[in-house]
């Protein structure tokens, strides 16, 4: 069966495209969560992963790479975001794209997927992070060929699909 790597948070968004990657492609999720020290509920993505079908659920503790060999050199480089803002989220997306690249490789999937929309810069932060780390290994980005549009659209989509709606 293919195998796709799918950067998972567990929240509406991304379960949605965990239902949309097993029915439009007929393949395997690997629901992948890489902890950068953001607020992660462990129980929570593995409950509704389990819930979509999920068999692989992989949660990793990125926080010391992430320090050590993003931020700390961010912040000598003095990288900051229209002189004001310091690259958090945005400097984790180049590690998640090699770590999830990793995983694909490790379990021959043909794909990796993420739930930036088609609109902002984190689709091109994790797109680049795959065509460098795994440039034979195709990019499925949801937001820009599925026919959902709207919240209206993912609710509805959800709810057809028995995903739970956060409240």
């Amino acid at each position: 069966m293919k195998k796709i790597v799918l950067a998972y948070s567990g929240g509406l968004d991304t379960s949605i495209i965990l239902k949309w990657l097993q029915i439009n492609y007929k393949a395997e999720v690997i629901a992948y969560t890489s902890n950068i020290g953001q607020d992660l509920n462990k129980k929570k993505i593995i409950q509704n992963a389990k819930r979509l079908g999920v068999k692989r659920i992989i949660i990793e503790d990125l926080k010391n790479i992430f320090v050590k060999e993003y931020v700390f050199p961010m912040i000598r480089a003095h990288a900051v975001y229209e002189g004001v803002y310091l690259l958090g989220t945005s400097i984790a997306r180049p590690l998640i794209a090699k770590r999830q690249i990793e995983i694909a490789k490790k379990f021959k999937a043909f794909a990796v997927s993420h739930g930036a929309t088609g609109k902002g810069n984190d689709q091109v932060r994790f797109e680049l992070g795959y065509h460098y780390f795994g440039p034979k290994i195709n990019i499925i980005a949801p937001w820009r060929i599925w026919k959902l549009k709207s919240r209206t659209d993912l609710i509805n989509y959800a709810k057809k699909h028995n995903i739970s709606i956060p409240k």
